[in-house]
């Protein structure tokens, strides 16, 4: 199931997890990449399987969710997925998703999600992988080869890569699960964590030793992974920064703007929709 983080928008369209079983990477064959078109409000189903994966999108915003929180993934980052790791993806727009699965022996050995900065070097060398599935001639008759020549580099670009923090991780603890996810409910509520703390009972210097035990960040990093989380979808369905800022709980559109640039690297505006030629995929 989506954590609390989607479901501010429903998904309108369900499928299934875009046949992981006709990419398995082996031995000869340690990348494999697979792209589909997929349109806003789709959710591809809980799943996992067997390899690790990297998931990113050359347009659109994506939000891939695990057991324990959400990812937010812009085009220009990418996510890395551990092996049997159960995940869920949402398309906040239209978008062109693609997925490189690893081999298990390849690749770093992070036992959590992480978000990268996707570098021109590893952008160049995932596009340029074959996308036919198992069962099928692969458009390219070199594929194989390549995909042996291609991995190592891969590898050494993702280890280099910068990792960047979008998630919304949710805790274990009762009390603090409460506290998260009414503010995922209604991020534009201004109450003080003081304020929160006493909603379920505890003290402001509980709540914020429970987030650093539990979550390793402070109340003001979280909450702010989870404005994120908010702001995003709304920017990209076009809706005014204004607009996000305050429905995010921000007093200034100033504020709100430095917040984002400072965790995204870009400005509000370069994540709102706009039309484009379907033709051309940036």
């Amino acid at each position: 199931m989506p954590t609390p983080a989607l479901r501010a928008h429903a998904p309108t369209t369900s499928v299934g997890p875009l046949t992981p079983h006709l990419f398995e990477p082996d031995a000869l064959r340690p990348l494999r990449a697979k792209e589909h078109f997929l349109r806003a409000d789709t959710l591809v189903e809980l799943h996992s399987h067997a390899w690790p994966q990297l998931t990113f999108s050359t347009r659109g915003v994506i939000r891939l969710s695990t057991l324990d929180g959400s990812y937010i993934v812009p085009p220009s980052r990418a996510l890395w997925v551990p092996a049997d790791m159960p995940h869920s993806i949402t398309l906040i727009e239209e978008a062109e998703l693609r997925t490189v699965y690893l081999h298990r022996w390849l690749g770093p050995t992070w036992e959590r999600c992480e978000v990268l900065e996707i570098s021109p070097l590893l952008r160049a060398l995932m596009l340029s992988l074959d996308t036919t599935p198992d069962g099928q001639a692969p458009a390219d008759p070199h594929a194989s080869q390549r995909e042996r020549w291609i991995a190592p580099l891969l590898v050494d670009e993702l280890e280099r890569a910068t990792q960047i923090r979008i998630d919304v991780p949710l805790p274990a603890d009762k009390r603090l699960r409460q506290l998260c996810e009414a503010l995922l409910r209604n991020p534009a509520a201004r109450a003080t964590l003081a304020d929160r703390a006493r909603a379920i009972g505890a003290s402001e210097r509980t709540v914020a030793r429970l987030f650093r035990d539990q979550l390793g960040m402070s109340w003001q990093e979280w909450r702010q992974q989870a404005v994120l989380a908010h702001a995003l979808p709304l920017l990209a369905r076009g809706m005014a920064v204004s607009q996000v800022a305050s429905a995010s709980g921000y007093a200034t559109d100033s504020a709100f703007c430095a917040m984002f640039k400072a965790a995204t690297g870009q400005s509000p505006t370069a994540f709102q929709h706009k039309k484009k030629n379907p033709a051309a995929i940036s």
